[in-house]
């Protein structure tokens, strides 16, 4: 099927270098929008900056020309933002800037690019178990989770009839960099969250890499919400 090409956000680390390295095995192009580069040989790297809400005043020309040629895209909402905030406390600026990180920017990237995406192509965005339930001292994340999932399912009715499919993949506790630096490298809590699920282990960003993949290629989910997490165990 002539060029295939990967768009993914924030594939410098975690689960977006899993899911550009398993793309670019099968034989796509990669193209990564991060501020910090990829390592991965060949994929072509947009050094932006997602959190500020003007960027495709200056980028999106670079973009159009980085995925021209290509006869189907996938693009993958995989950049987020998690900060440790609270209803009592969370002001108005950091809420608004989780939500340009994980909610503005995806559809910014959606309008920009869906011109350019053939039937074939498909759009997966990367939320959260925290799309569909809520901890303390996340407020922001959950929010713009929960958002997350209301615009991929409003990407499946608008876009129906085109040939353009798409899902949202929620991952579980998954061992990245996000989350050891979220809860302070705490080898304590992070064998709590392991025991938290039914295999009793952390996930691995090569499983969800795995099945974000499964998801841009079967038209068959388009609209769904897919949870990645082992199985959480019941409190």
């Amino acid at each position: 099927m002539g060029v295939s090409t990967l768009v993914i956000t924030g594939a410098s680390r975690g689960i977006g270098l899993a899911t550009a390295e398993l793309f670019a095995a099968s034989g796509w192009r990669v193209l990564n929008i991060s501020r910090s580069p990829i390592a991965l040989a060949g994929a072509v790297q947009l050094q932006i900056d997602l959190s500020d809400p003007d960027w495709e005043l200056t980028q999106a020309e670079e973009l159009l020309e980085a995925v021209s040629g290509s006869d189907r895209l996938a693009l993958v909402h995989n950049a987020g933002l998690l900060a440790k905030d609270s209803v009592p406390t969370l002001d108005a600026a950091h809420l608004a800037r989780a939500l340009q990180v994980n909610v503005i920017a995806p559809q910014q990237l959606n309008r920009l690019l869906l011109p350019s995406m053939g039937q074939g192509s498909s759009i997966v965005y990367v939320g959260s178990t925290l799309g569909e339930k809520a901890v303390a001292g996340a407020c922001s994340y959950v929010v713009s989770k929960h958002a997350l999932i209301g615009l991929m399912r409003s990407t499946c009715q608008d876009l129906a009839g085109r040939g353009i499919h798409t899902a949202c993949v929620c991952p579980g506790f998954t061992d990245t960099e996000m989350l050891r630096a979220h809860v302070g490298a705490d080898e304590s809590i992070l064998g709590s969250l392991a025991g938290s699920m039914t295999f009793g282990r952390l996930i691995t960003p090569a499983e969800v890499a795995e099945t974000i993949r499964f998801c841009a290629l079967n038209p068959v989910i388009n609209g769904s919400v897919i949870h990645a997490n082992l199985g959480q165990v019941e409190r």
